[in-house]
């Protein structure tokens, strides 16, 4: 199953969690099947969403998208957002 893995610092997170909430219904329209979002503790304006796709080449396309770059970047620090799309490739107990 692939993910999509975005990383970037926030200026606020009261400013970023309208944009993420509201570009849930576009996620899901190219195909994600949900996620979660993350928060480094040593830094909470760090964070972390990792999407669940349904296929790779979905995937890939919401990753290199215009949209993406657009919905994140203006509520980004100095870091521009870096998504990666990856693969499950074992699953651990521990």
């Amino acid at each position: 199953m692939p993910y999509v893995l975005i990383q970037h610092n926030v200026a606020k997170y009261a400013a970023f969690e309208p944009v993420f909430t509201g570009d849930e219904e576009r996620r899901r329209r190219l195909g994600s099947k949900g996620g979660k979002l993350f928060r480094n503790v040593a830094d909470p304006n760090n964070l972390f969403a990792l999407f669940e796709w349904d296929t790779v080449e979905n995937a890939r396309k919401f990753a290199e998208s215009y949209e993406l770059r657009e919905a994140v970047q203006w509520a980004s620090d100095s870091m521009p957002p870096r998504a990666t799309v990856v693969d499950v490739i074992m699953d651990t107990d521990a």
